[in-house]
């Protein structure tokens, strides 16, 4: 089943350690940085923004390594780009929504949401048809 053990897509491990790296960051500067000035509410949806990153960083590396297996790496690359975008939309628009209070943002957080479904479908796919 596993083609080549150093076959991975190395983009996503390379994006999704950067991402989960980040979340750290936020998640430290969150409970540290934020705490006496953003109510609790802000907080917690600053957290589901870090939470969110950290799942989906997690889910490029998983993208990357499953890249070494008989899998399709089109539906792979596909769906690790959209986790790529999903974090964007969905993790940025919360740390932007509590940051700058914009309300226009909140109706992105719903497309990276989307996003990430869509990356998850991928992945699905890629399980159940073999490398072409």
């Amino acid at each position: 089943m596993i083609v080549n053990s150093g076959e991975i897509l190395r983009w996503p491990l390379v994006v999704g350690a950067v991402l989960v790296l980040f979340a750290v960051m936020a998640g430290a500067f969150g409970a540290h940085g934020l705490k006496n000035l953003i109510d609790a509410q802000g907080l917690a949806v600053f957290q589901t923004g870090v939470t969110y990153q950290v799942y989906h960083g997690l889910g490029l590396m998983l993208v990357a390594i499953l890249g070494g297996l008989d899998l399709s790496r089109q539906l792979l690359g596909w769906a690790a780009a959209f986790f790529t975008l999903g974090t964007v939309l969905f993790s940025g628009s919360l740390y932007l929504l509590v940051l700058t209070t914009q309300p226009w943002l909140g109706p992105v957080t719903p497309a990276g949401g989307l996003c990430f479904m869509v990356g998850w479908v991928m992945v699905i796919v890629a399980g159940l048809r073999p490398r072409a």
